[in-house]
């Protein structure tokens, strides 16, 4: 992930700062089919991908201060289920073993088969869960992307604070996960500007439960 600051942003609320754009786009993902022999150790990466972001999740929940509004346990609740929901795992498992695709392929495709039910749905706010699933799987290809470079934590909010002097900040981002955004007050950043989510999306819940400027 790579970072820019520049000129002047303002985001709602009363926020001003240098933005800083997020220079990567969505985890690049690797089409390729996995010998028989394998199959099962391909499962076992996806699996033990899902479990590993089940407990970053909880271990997010568990370090929300006890005067933090409920809704932010219950989002991250939201996201905890699907990374645990087996239309999900199970999905992306079938994939892997009655295809041979890789992990990442077979987490992608299912995201794709789910997302096309929820393109279907007539209700505003559930159409919208859509984010959450994208944000999720998203969140398990980043771990098998680090898992497989050995790379580390990636998060925005992990800049140094004195990345830009003494300069408020502003994130630009194409998306962020609401429990990326909780880590926002331990952060460097003010407020955030993202391309995808609405009034409804759980980030923008997580913005206005946290008094923190979004748009």
């Amino acid at each position: 992930m790579s970072f820019q600051v520049f000129g002047i942003a303002v985001s709602q609320g009363g926020a001003i700062g240098r933005a800083v754009l997020v220079g990567a786009g969505r985890v690049e993902v690797a089409h390729y089919f996995v010998e028989p022999d394998r199959v099962a150790q391909e499962v076992a990466r996806c699996e033990g991908a899902c479990a590993q972001v089940a407990q970053e999740l909880v271990a997010r929940r568990d370090e929300l201060p006890a005067d933090a509004p409920p809704e932010l346990a219950a989002l991250l609740d939201v996201h905890l289920m699907m990374a645990r929901d087996e239309a999900c795992v199970g999905g992306a498992r079938e994939w892997i073993t009655e295809r041979r695709y890789n992990a990442e392929w077979a987490l992608s495709a299912q995201m794709e088969a789910l997302g096309r039910q929820f393109d279907e749905m007539e209700d505003d706010y559930l159409r919208e869960r859509k984010v959450d699933l994208e944000q999720m799987v998203e969140r398990i290809l980043a771990v098998l992307s680090r898992q497989s470079q050995g790379a580390g934590e990636s998060l925005p909010t992990a800049l140094p604070r004195d990345f830009a002097g003494d300069d408020p900040l502003l994130l630009v981002a194409s998306d962020i996960a609401p429990a990326d955004l909780i880590g926002f007050r331990q952060g460097v950043f003010r407020g955030c500007i993202t391309d995808v989510g609405g009034r409804t999306s759980h980030t923008a819940i997580v913005a206005r439960s946290m008094n923190i400027p979004a748009v």
